[in-house]
């Protein structure tokens, strides 16, 4: 239950900062948080990352659906010391159930967030967007720990049987 309320702030989080984007910003405007650093740029986007697959919406659909269901299922199989696994799930259902309430209702995603890494332009994200990239790391992360723990246990096995 814990991974969907959080998925629940995520979209919540998500669809109000874009409410706030459309409602108080113009398509382009853009305003500096810190100086060539971090800037709220109104931007929209009918693609999916970095604007690939422009209007393809019945695939995102399909897509995400199939997604969700997905995180859903593994969510419901949790065992309660899968911790980590378990806000990775809940920040990329957040994330995608946020992107995918833009493609429905407005036939575009909002996206704002606008970083600079020293001279490059980073792609415009916004909340779900970085829900989704925080949750997938944390999936490597616990992907790794798993993998290092289960190669730990198979190395003390085979030492202790030599």
């Amino acid at each position: 239950m814990l991974y969907y309320l959080l998925a629940f702030v995520v979209i919540v989080i998500d669809q109000w900062t874009k409410w706030l984007v459309v409602r108080y910003m113009e398509l382009g405007e853009s305003i500096p948080v810190i100086e060539n650093v971090l800037y709220m740029t109104s931007h929209r986007n009918r693609g999916a990352a970095w604007g690939m697959l422009q209007g393809q919406f019945w695939l995102f659909y399909l897509i995400t659906i199939v997604v969700v269901i997905g995180i859903i299922v593994y969510i419901q199989r949790l065992k309660p010391t899968e911790r980590l696994f378990g806000v990775a799930l809940g920040l990329m259902l957040g994330g995608a159930i946020g992107n995918f309430i833009d493609r429905v209702f407005r036939k575009e995603v909002v996206d704002f967030v606008h970083t600079y890494i020293f001279d490059y332009s980073f792609p415009i994200f916004n909340v779900a967007d970085a829900a989704l990239t925080v949750g997938v790391a944390l999936l490597f992360i616990q992907t790794w720990m798993e993998e290092k723990k289960r190669k730990g246990m198979s190395d003390g096995a085979n030492s202790t049987n030599d």
